[in-house]
């Protein structure tokens, strides 16, 4: 039995907090604070959880988390805030002494930047207070990772070449929106591509790397080589590691209306004056754009992630994949959210319930690949996402 607080109101705060309170075994107590408390209300309504209250929150202000912290006095912290907020909510917890989850690494808010540097860097603080960060634990990142690692422990000797491929195979029926927030999403996919190779990484020009990918029921794919962050910490975990990458799918009018809002100035993260204000032309964008959370009920199709391996066992060549695909339309007759906010918000359940329950332990910052994935892919399809493996049948990366 134990308190959890979630920090963010969006689509994946939304599925955090139902995933929390399907498993009251684990979750006694459920707080969900975001800036906007009526989003919280919202999604507390729709849970109908007796022991799920919230609160209002500005998690860039440390003070005020940690004042919310020692009143509520959680055992875990998952934040499903924005990146930028990373470091402010950890400086939170390492004050409380509590443990802190996240999905995705953190990002400054004046550069399109993101890399694990800055939480890396709290590794000793966090070791000292005895506590434990787990970082990435979403789907990409977080599951990629832990595919990755149970690939290693069950499969190979020696991981060589790893290709993380990512396809949304859905229709929301808009003719422009993001699957996550606008603003992250964006800036994610406009900067340049990067990948790992023989000890160095390899830069591209943005979404200049593109071919066709084969996905498990949904078929070919133009999939886009991009950098993704969890390259940066498997290639480091996974030493035996000789090339990285990672492939995501856009449809061809995704990327025309890309294209046009770039060419116009709408994507740019430098300040703008506009009749006397300042103001970010990708934040205005976010703001006229549909939110990611409105798009579940009328999704349809699925999503489907994996980890292409290959590498040697006992000597001998071997190649592997494992995956798993998750329908929009299920997704969200379960939570009322659209696939991607579910195949991230499951895991983030998962990870802090095995914090909490001491499968996953440790003093220090952590992620997901150097933790035990065997627990982990236990429960993964207990919650909502199976997934399936396949062994020396996969040619799809033999160059």
């Amino acid at each position: 039995m134990a308190k959890a607080l979630i920090i963010g109101a969006g689509g994946v705060g939304n599925v955090v907090a139902h995933k929390c309170a399907q498993v009251k075994e684990v979750f006694s107590e459920i707080l969900l604070a975001s800036r906007t408390k009526h989003k919280c209300d919202a999604i507390a309504a729709s849970i109908k959880h007796q022991s799920l209250t919230t609160a209002q929150l500005d998690a860039d202000n440390v003070a005020e988390t940690v004042t919310l912290i020692n009143d509520f006095q959680p055992d875990i912290v998952i934040n499903v805030a924005l990146p930028y907020q990373d470091l402010s909510i950890m400086d939170a917890c390492l004050e409380t002494g509590v443990h802190y989850l996240d999905t995705a690494n953190y990002e400054p808010i004046d550069e399109a930047k993101f890399e694990y540097k800055w939480q890396w860097a709290y590794h000793e603080r966090y070791k000292e207070a005895g506590i434990m960060a787990v970082l990435g634990c979403g789907f990409d990142p977080g599951v990629t990772g832990v595919f990755t690692a149970y690939g290693l422990k069950h499969h190979f000797d020696e991981i060589h070449y790893l290709d993380i491929v990512d396809c949304n195979a859905g229709d929301h029926g808009h003719p422009f929106a993001t699957n996550f927030n606008p603003e992250i999403n964006i800036r994610e996919i406009t900067q340049k591509g990067r990948y790992y190779e023989n000890s160095t990484w390899v830069e591209t020009a943005p979404l200049s790397v593109h071919r066709p990918i084969n996905y498990p029921e949904i078929g070919a794919r133009e999939s886009y080589l991009l950098y993704h962050e969890e390259l940066e910490s498997l290639v480091k975990h996974i030493p035996s590691i000789k090339r990285a990458r990672f492939w995501m799918t856009f449809s061809e009018n995704y990327l025309t209306h890309l294209r046009v809002l770039e060419n116009v100035g709408l994507t740019s993260i430098k300040p703008i004056d506009y009749e006397g204000h300042q103001i970010v032309p990708l934040q205005f964008l976010k703001a006229v754009l549909p939110t990611p959370s409105s798009l579940g009920e009328n999704y349809q199709g699925q999503t489907s992630i994996g980890c292409h391996i290959r590498g040697l066992k006992d000597g001998k060549p071997k190649t592997y994949y494992i995956y798993n695909n998750c329908d929009h339309v299920q997704a969200y007759q379960e939570v009322r959210a659209q696939a991607v906010a579910y195949t991230t918000g499951v895991p983030a359940m998962l990870g802090a319930l095995l914090v909490l329950t001491g499968a996953w332990q440790g003093k220090g910052v952590f992620n997901v690949e150097q933790l035990n994935p065997d627990p982990f892919l236990e429960k993964l399809g207990t919650y909502g996402l199976p997934w399936h493996e396949s062994i020396n049948t996969s040619q799809e990366f033999e160059d």
